[in-house]
């Protein structure tokens, strides 16, 4: 944005000031002093009647502006109360930033094994934002950090991780796991000694990956709808997502070692996406207006998802994973690359993909 904006800083903060000083002119009009005390008082405004376009003929928005009623007399209708969000209660306020000192002051490593319950949300994000106080936006060595965790985890679980820190959880999730991911690496997986198909199964929520930056996940089970929507950098791998996964991603990898819901990828501008398609039906899921459906052919590709195949059975011991590469000439011929066409023709540009490589053009109907 900085790139297209020909001007200033100081021309955008004086825009500002010029809108402020007109707002007060339009409120000293109306007899108004602050903000606050326009709150509601919609019989201050008057519906235009000299509708010009053709699709706002016959509109009444009389019962639109008329004053809301209150309730009851006392109702609030503006803020009036700070609300108490009760952090110094979380797990990170009570655990993990006393385990933590060591490693946020002198960079020693922490190893601590730790029971986790679904009231305990946003585990792991006022960590990262004291280790990102302390040491910036690099953080720290991968790993430095490491809690493993037992049960089942609240929402955002891992939210904002920074690098430096390790999440490991036993157990399944809710939403939001990995939200935000910065840097940080999550692990989940089913107990031990649980006896059903992980892979067959949802072990964590709705909206994991959420506008991940970067970072490192690996999910041993299905997630559930809208995973890695928005990714910009992170990598990881998950056996199986619900609807919309990878909507609107710009960069990263994601791993996907099972069915994808219907309308994947859909909006999907940059990155890639592995999907192992046995049946070889995810055409039928994929949203194709922005992207293409190849074979994993270049033995660069080949190398990079078996990487973090591996990584995925190292930190997961995944079942799926072990026979993925327990065949591994075989299986990578299920694989199916999910690649967007103006991401691919930038990369033929810069020479990163062959210059022989096709890059089709999208469909008048897609």
């Amino acid at each position: 944005m900085r790139k297209k904006f020909t001007g200033q800083p100081e021309h955008v903060v004086n825009y500002l000031f010029m809108v402020a000083e007109e707002t007060r002119e339009h409120m000293s009009q109306l007899g108004f002093r602050t903000i606050r005390d326009m709150v509601g008082r919609s019989d201050c405004i008057e519906m235009n009647d000299a509708i010009r376009h053709w699709k706002g003929d016959g509109l009444d928005l009389s019962n639109v502006l008329k004053p809301a009623s209150k309730p009851y007399p006392d109702a609030g209708v503006y803020n009036t109360k700070s609300q108490d969000h009760g952090l110094e209660k979380s797990l990170d306020m009570t655990r993990l930033l006393g385990l933590s000192e060591k490693a946020i002051a002198r960079g020693e490593a922490v190893h601590e094994e730790l029971p986790i319950v679904n009231t305990n949300r946003t585990v792991g994000t006022i960590l990262s934002h004291h280790l990102v106080k302390a040491h910036g936006e690099q953080g720290l060595p991968d790993d430095t950090i490491h809690f493993k965790f037992r049960g089942s985890a609240g929402q955002s679980f891992g939210a904002f991780l920074a690098r430096g820190i390790t999440l490991e959880l036993e157990g399944d999730a809710n939403d939001y796991v990995g939200k935000g991911l910065s840097g940080g690496r999550l692990m989940v997986y089913p107990p031990r000694e649980s006896q059903f198909a992980a892979e067959s199964n949802i072990i964590v929520g709705n909206v994991c990956l959420y506008g991940a930056t970067s970072g490192h996940a690996y999910i041993r089970g299905r997630a559930a709808e809208r995973f890695a929507v928005r990714n910009s950098g992170a990598l990881a791998v998950v056996e199986g997502v619900g609807d919309h996964g990878c909507e609107y991603m710009t960069g990263g990898r994601v791993v996907i070692l099972g069915r994808t819901g219907r309308n994947f990828a859909a909006g999907m501008s940059g990155g890639v996406a592995f999907v192992w398609d046995e049946t070889g039906s995810l055409n039928l899921r994929c949203n194709l207006g922005l992207v293409e459906l190849e074979p994993v052919a270049l033995e660069k590709d080949q190398n990079e998802l078996r990487q973090l195949i591996e990584s995925h059975v190292r930190f997961t011991d995944s079942a799926v994973g072990h026979r993925i590469l327990g065949d591994w000439e075989r299986s990578v011929m299920d694989f199916v690359k999910v690649m967007p066409r103006d991401y691919k023709r930038v990369l033929v540009q810069r020479g990163e993909l062959p210059s022989d490589t096709v890059v089709a053009a999208a469909s008048d109907d897609s």
